[in-house]
Order: C-alpha cells, then structure tokens, then sequence
C-alpha cells in the first residue's frame, strides 16, 4: 500500500495544507492536540473533495442509467456476434457511441477520489512514523502523533503491534476496539448504500447481467472494504466510513427527487406525487414538472410506473400537460359546466329491450 500510495506524493502537500487550515479552524475551539480537531479536519476534507466531485456524481448517475437502458441491446448483440469476438466489440463501441453512454463513466468519482485516498495514507503513515510530510511537520507533526478518537490514535492500525501502539500512547485494545467498529461501519455503510440502489433505484422490468452484477458487487464491496480495513489507519478509516455516509445520503437524495424510469423508487415518487397533487389540485415545483413533461413526451412507450401515475390524475379529472403543469381534463370541465347551470349534456333515448321492440302497442279500445 506504501508503494502504491507514493505514487500521489504530487497531492500529499497539497492535501496536508487543507488539513492543516481546517486543523486551525478545529483546534480553536477543541484544542490544537485535540483528536477532534484532526477527526473533524479529515471529515472537513472528505467533504469538501465530495463537494466537488458532485458534477462527475451526476454524471455517473446519467452513466449508470444510460448503460441500464441498452442492456437489452447489449445483450442482443453478444447473443447475435456470439462466435465473433472482434465485430462483437466493433458493434458494442458503435452502440456506446450512438447512445452516448461509457461504461467508465460509472467510476470517475471512484477515480477521482483516489488520488486523495492513497495522499491521506502516506500522510498518516508518515505520521506514525514521525516523518515529516507537506506541511506536517515540527509541532503539527507532534500534535498529530498525539491525537487520539475514542483512545485511538489517528494513526495507528488493527494489525499493529502492541509496542508500536504503546509509543503512540494507547493501549492496543482500546485501538482494536474502536477500528474494528469503525470497520463494520464502514462495511455496512457500503452494504446498505448498493441495496439501496438494488432495490429502490434499479428498472425492475429489464433482467439483464448487469442487474446479477450489481448483485454480487452489493456482498462482495463489503467483503473487500472488511479485508483492507484491518491495514487502515483510523484516520483513514475516518476518511472512508464519511465518504460511505456522505455517497450513501447523497444516493438517497437523488433516489427519492429523480429516481431511475421502471424503478420501485419512481413508483413510490410518482405515488407521492399524484397524492400532492390530489391536495392542492396542482404541481408546483420545476423539478416535479419536468419529470411529469418527460413522462407526458414518452406517450405510448410509458412505463407500468408512468401510466398508473397518468391514470390517477384521469381518476381525479386531471390531465397533464406537455409543459409538465396539471390541469382540469375537458371531461371534467364539461360535467362541472353542467352542474353549474351551463349547457347540460344531451340525453339519449332509452334504450329498448328486444322483447319491446318485438311487442307491437297497444290500440285503444273503441267508444260505445
């Protein structure tokens, strides 16, 4: 890990600046050799690079929904190019330009977030091996050495040993105790936020492999997190398990205001939708309106989702229109006139039965 985490040391200074300017901030208020305030100045820099990283989170939400709807297709051409490998993957390229869809794009906050990842390791590492490092050095360096979370230092790590430990002032249990914790924390986290997007965010009506995909990686993630955990020091650790927490509310957000087209989320948003809509009698909101225009444009190629939603608002006498407003339908209009006093709809003649139509009437009886 040490090998692969010198090759951002172009990222460590800078890193280690923005620590220190939050570390500043913290030590103000909990004390400069506060675990707190380098705990709180670590989580202060995973959201900051999130906050940042939130186009390239769009874009991988768009990425990820676009390689969705063309599996059908995908898998069409593997079936069809089975015994060709090189036009298979001619005809693959050709449908990821035509769609507009890459598969690396799923990754790209994964990817950007790397560079910072393996930095903070080399930092924390160097540490706890009291090196100095960017702009950690002299009494930072020392401070940091002595910053501990819940008795652990921030630089220490499950597998250490017990000496090791010792010379950063802690006791190896209590660093065992708060790692492993903070471990399955973070493999939770991981765990709950895949079956979050399995369950509520994934098109229920396409099977494809992708979906078994997104299935295995929903059990292994967790399993990879758990294993690399142990070789994490806590600051890192703390890094990680905010960054899980900060993807997982972010995913929850996008979820329930722009959930995926055929999905169980789109089902409950539409549900809560048409109950909104059914109290003030119309739709407020750009983002609501432009997901309603969106399923009005589809027409016939509406999901089940999208076509309960248009009848609900039939049922309520309500229709939506191409802008993604809502208004009265003209049936509704046209009986609301009529039991205003306007024009009342025409009657039809009752109709007969067979046996009176068949029964001619009957003649008067003749005066006396």
């Amino acid at each position: 890990m040490d090998t692969i985490a010198s090759w951002f040391t172009f990222i460590t200074t800078p890193v280690s600046w923005i620590i220190v300017q939050f570390h500043k901030l913290y030590g103000a208020m909990f004390g400069a050799d506060s675990g707190w305030a380098w705990g709180l100045s670590i989580v202060s820099l995973v959201v900051l690079i999130r906050i940042c990283l939130i186009p390239l989170f769009v874009k991988q939400i768009k990425a990820t929904r676009g390689m969705q709807a063309i599996q059908p297709k995908m898998k069409a051409i593997q079936e069809r190019y089975k015994n060709d490998k090189q036009r298979q993957s001619e005809e693959m390229m050709k449908l990821y330009k035509e769609t507009g869809t890459n598969p690396l794009s799923s990754c790209l906050p994964i990817l950007a977030q790397s560079p910072f990842f393996f930095a903070l390791y080399h930092v924390l590492a160097s540490i706890a091996n009291g090196t100095p490092i960017g702009q950690i050095d002299g009494p930072l360096l020392e401070s940091a050495r002595n910053a501990h979370i819940f008795g652990a230092p921030l630089a220490s790590k499950f597998t250490d040993s017990a000496d090791k430990v010792a010379a950063l002032g802690a006791s190896i249990t209590d660093v065992r105790i708060v790692t492993a914790i903070m471990i399955v924390l973070m493999s939770l986290s991981q765990f709950y936020t895949q079956r979050q997007l399995m369950q509520k965010n994934v098109d229920l009506s396409v099977k494809t492999p992708f979906m078994q995909q997104q299935k295995m990686l929903m059990y292994i993630f967790p399993v990879i997190f758990a294993v690399m955990g142990i070789n994490f020091p806590v600051g890192v650790l703390v890094y990680w398990l905010t960054t899980n927490l900060w993807t997982m509310g972010q995913q929850m957000f996008v979820i329930s205001r722009n959930p995926t087209p055929g999905s169980l989320a789109q089902d409950q948003y539409l549900t809560r939708l048409l109950k909104q809509i059914g109290a003030h009698g119309q739709l407020k909101g750009r983002g609501k309106k432009k997901i309603v225009a969106a399923i009005v444009a589809k027409g016939p190629d509406r999901n089940d989702n999208e076509r309960k939603f248009i009848t609900g608002l039939t049922k309520q006498g309500l229709a939506a229109q191409a802008d993604g407003s809502v208004t009265k339908s003209v049936e509704a209009t046209v009986d609301s006139d009529a039991a205003g006093g306007g024009a009342p709809k025409r009657q039809q003649p009752k109709r007969q039965s067979k046996s009176q139509r068949q029964t001619p009437p009957s003649k008067p009886s003749p005066k006396k």
